[in-house]
């Protein structure tokens, strides 16, 4: 009995011992694959920040641009032209609407985009709750006719509808948009807004 206990006790020693060998050896293989993991993770962090971390505006590339159109410009100095006329209402003043839109700088660059979040936007129209430019260009006004529901509209709107010289989307320092900057707006009018619900066309 005594034998046989000792035998058996020699047996899960051995046992025991192998599988030390056999974790051991197995244990710096999870931690090479670890380690290589971690370093495609770091790289690929690395690859999708940006390199000027103090940029001043940010840029989105993934967006809708509207074909071109012949911009029609009113004493204000607003541009605008329709890609398409909407079938829906007009735009009604003093209401919640969505909207989805792209924002460029003159120089094409993007610098705001709807498409990009995924939603559109809702915003109070022609009551002074966003630039003068954007009031005139969507709801109307100077010559500028209101949109309609389902349409998309160019605007060119200059500074002293936009911002002015003052720069805008600022936060901790940088600024999205620059002082004095003209900006192009496509504008697609989806919807009249209200409450927890859109209204009907």
């Amino acid at each position: 009995s005594s034998s046989s206990s000792s035998s058996s006790f020699s047996h899960l020693v051995v046992n025991n011992a192998n599988d030390s060998r056999k974790w051991s050896s197995i244990a710096p293989i999870k931690k090479c694959i670890f380690d290589v993991g971690i370093g495609l993770l770091a790289a690929s962090v690395l690859v999708l920040s940006p390199l000027e971390a103090n940029a001043t505006r940010i840029e989105y590339y993934a967006t809708v641009g509207e074909p071109d159109c012949e911009l029609t410009y009113v004493r204000s100095g607003l541009g605008y032209c329709d890609v398409s006329v909407g079938p829906g209402k007009p735009a009604p003043r003093g209401q919640l609407i969505n909207i989805h839109y792209t924002a460029r700088f003159a120089d094409g660059t993007v610098f705001d985009s709807s498409y990009k979040r995924g939603r559109p936007l809702t915003m109070r129209i022609g009551v002074g709750k966003v630039t003068k430019g954007l009031d005139q260009g969507i709801a109307g006004g100077e010559g500028v006719p209101p949109m309609q529901i389902g349409g998309k509209r160019k605007l060119r709107i200059p500074p002293p509808l936009a911002y002015g010289p003052e720069p805008a989307g600022c936060f901790n320092g940088d600024c999205n948009i620059p002082g004095n900057a003209t900006l192009l707006y496509d504008i697609n009018f989806v919807e009249i807004y209200s409450g927890n619900r859109s209204l009907p066309n």
